[in-house]
């Protein structure tokens, strides 16, 4: 952990982990080959890079480690809208700026649904209005523009925006008040609901969850996703002592990159040992490298500069990446191609999305938000000075 600009968060002035920002960047990172190599599946079961969707629960787990971090210990001097305010400044921005791509992406495409229907105009400026306000579309409805029962079909990732804002309301109006013996509890049912959502097959992938709909069982598989993997952060954070660990970061990068790419485990017709793999990465493995990650220390200036460029570029190439994937899929069907005639694409496309993701960063997003900070922030401690 080291001393980074409090600057770079405009809400904390507490020091960063710098390990855990490169890790968060690095799961970013593999998530696209995830969504490239769905453009070749028929099926999660035969898809080459396998287990990219649990880099969400990864995601989760460092965003309860850091909230208890920045935030427990302010739990009775920081208002719950003090709280979510800040959370909506560090966010939010980078919504808008997705939902204008995937706007983008929907109109070079031709206004295309996954059937190759024409989806009105008026569907899709609703669908807009929607995703900006990350309020999620009913299946079926006019909003749903691609006719798949997503919640954001302008930007299917925002679907784990929403459930990190329902964590995250749910944190400022009681979680963080939960005494540590109390969240340990929650931690633990939550857990059970979740290898139970996966062990009795709720997916119908053999995987641990999903989320990206309102309808069959994503709305709880989200849920519990979310609801054991970010109180499970928070928990970590309570109790965490360092270890010794040398070479934390190529450590915890490399297992993570394994557990992320690795093929289905099981088969079609024996599901269950895919569904023990993901409970035991979610609710074992990364955890534990998250305590390590916690645990170690970049041992140079260099290494200093690789953690922090990833962890900047992070949260705007996940929630960017999305819209250049719709036309890339729509390249691939159109003209049945393999990953081996579509792979320098692939490629271009994510440097293109890291390119992306540092301009949104360094033009949009920083500057968005320091001016956020200083309208809304500072106001709102002035008022509450008032009162």
């Amino acid at each position: 952990m080291t001393n980074n600009n409090p600057k770079a968060t405009y809400a904390d002035s507490k020091p960063h982990y710098e390990l855990l920002d490169g890790l968060r960047g690095v799961a970013a990172l593999l998530v696209i080959w995830y969504h490239v190599f769905e453009g070749f599946a028929t099926s999660p079961i035969d898809q080459g890079f396998n287990h990219g969707y649990l880099a969400v629960d990864f995601f989760f787990i460092l965003s309860g480690f850091v909230i208890g971090y920045a935030y427990d210990d302010r739990r009775d001097t920081m208002s719950a809208g003090q709280f979510l305010l800040r959370r909506l400044v560090r966010l939010h921005p980078m919504v808008i700026i997705a939902g204008v791509f995937g706007l983008i992406s929907f109109c070079i495409a031709g206004f295309h649904r996954w059937d190759g229907t024409q989806t009105p105009i008026d569907s899709v400026m609703l669908a807009f209005v929607l995703g900006l306000l990350l309020l999620p579309a009913l299946p079926g409805s006019m909003a749903d523009v691609r006719g798949n029962n997503e919640m954001f079909s302008l930007n299917g990732p925002s679907w784990s925006l929403f459930f990190e804002y329902i964590a995250n309301i749910l944190y400022a109006l009681f979680v963080r008040r939960l005494s540590t013996r109390a969240l340990a509890i929650l931690v633990g049912l939550c857990g059970a609901g979740l290898a139970a959502f996966s062990l009795l097959n709720l997916s119908g992938s053999g995987n641990i969850g999903v989320g990206w709909s309102l309808i069959d069982y994503n709305l709880p598989g989200g849920l519990l996703r979310v609801m054991f993997s970010f109180p499970m952060g928070l928990l970590l954070s309570r109790v965490f002592k360092p270890v010794k660990v040398r070479g934390a970061f190529w450590l915890c990068a490399v297992a993570l990159a394994v557990l992320l790419a690795i093929p289905y485990v099981g088969s079609e017709s024996q599901m269950l040992t895919n569904a023990i793999y993901d409970i035991v990465c979610v609710i074992v493995l990364f955890p534990a490298i998250v305590w390590l990650g916690a645990s170690g220390t970049t041992t140079d200036s260099n290494s200093s500069r690789i953690c922090k460029f990833l962890g900047d570029i992070s949260y705007p190439f996940y929630i960017v990446h999305y819209p250049l994937m719709y036309l890339f899929y729509a390249w691939v069907w159109n003209n049945g191609l393999t990953f081996a005639d579509a792979w320098p694409v692939a490629v271009a496309i994510f440097v293109g999305n890291i390119l992306l993701s540092w301009l949104c960063l360094k033009l949009y997003d920083e500057p968005v938000r320091r001016w956020l900070s200083k309208k809304l922030l500072k106001r709102k401690q002035a008022a509450d000075a008032g009162k």
